[in-house]
This record gives C-alpha cells, structure tokens and sequence, in this order.
C-alpha cells in the first residue's frame, strides 16, 4: 500500500488534490481512498489530507502516521506543523517551493505549484488553487498515470485551465 500525506492550507486545494489523486488512482485500475482531517477549519488554517493507493481493496481509514510520501503545498505550515513526522526512512517529500530545499534522509522534490497556478489565473479569492498541479507533478512521479489524472480533472472541473495546469506541473517536475 502507497500512502500519502498532504499538508496544506484551507482554501488552496490539498482536499480536492487527495480526492483527484485516489480518483486517477482508480482509473488507473487501482483501489484508492482519500478524506482530510481538520477541525472547524477557515480559509488559511492548515489542513492534512491523506491517500491510500493499493493493487487491493484498502479496508483501512485512519490517518496516516507513517506515509511514503508527504506533499507540502505550503511551506509556512511547516512552522507550526511536523509535516516530516513519521514519514518512512527513505520516503519522499514534495514542497511547492521555487527555491531548493531538502530534507536529509529523504527522497526531496520541489515545484513552484503557486507559479503554475498563477501563469493559468487558477485563483479564488486571490488564493492560487494548486489542486490540479499538484495531480499533475504527482504523475510524473509515476504515483498515477497522467491520462488518468488527467480523466479524473475532466471528472470533477469543466474549466480547461485545471488540465493545462496538471500539464504543466507534469513538464516543469523535475525528477
């Protein structure tokens, strides 16, 4: 079982990013889940999201303690929140960051998912939405297929803007 973590603020889209992830998961012939976990949360409050990706049916639902990959899609969350805690040895950390950033021990990628966003004006109430990329620079990790990711957008968004977005964030990974 492949298990992800997301650390995010409300309103930036680390929900919806989990929903599309187990979606293009499953379109990929996989078994998927994904819920967040926050309290009586508002715009800009952290929020963690998490995914299971399996070859089987995953029959387990509780936060994840100890994932294989942790996404930051807000590097200010990490002042208040251990978003490296129990990531397994080995495992892989994403930043929406411009800058380079490591993490000693681990696998570290970074994407500047705000950028993507701003180029396609992916913006609601002046918060760049970067759902869609951060589907997109998880396909080229090869965590899903970007057709897939690619179906499960069409699936939940009409506005052409979210796949040219997951697009780019598949071309600009670096991996």
């Amino acid at each position: 079982m492949f298990e992800i973590r997301i650390h995010s603020r409300g309103g930036q889209g680390g929900v919806t990013a989990a929903r599309l992830i187990a979606l293009a998961a499953i379109r990929d012939g996989r078994y998927a889940t994904a819920f967040p976990f926050y309290g009586a949360e508002r715009r800009g409050a952290p929020v963690v999201s998490f995914v299971r990706i399996d070859d089987a049916p995953v029959k387990v639902y509780s936060q994840i303690q100890q994932p294989d990959l942790v996404f930051v899609m807000d590097m200010g969350v990490m002042d208040v929140v251990d978003v490296l805690h129990g990531l397994k040895e080995g495992g892989t950390v994403v930043t929406n960051s411009a800058h380079k950033h490591e993490f000693a021990g681990f696998r570290t990628f970074n994407i500047d998912l705000t950028g993507i966003a701003l180029k396609e004006d992916l913006v609601v109430a002046g918060n760049p939405i970067l759902d869609t990329a951060v589907i997109g620079a998880l396909a080229k990790l090869g965590i899903i297929t970007i057709e897939s990711a690619k179906k499960a957008i069409a699936e939940m968004f009409t506005d052409e803007r979210d796949i040219k977005t997951a697009d780019d964030a598949f071309r600009e990974m670096t991996v």
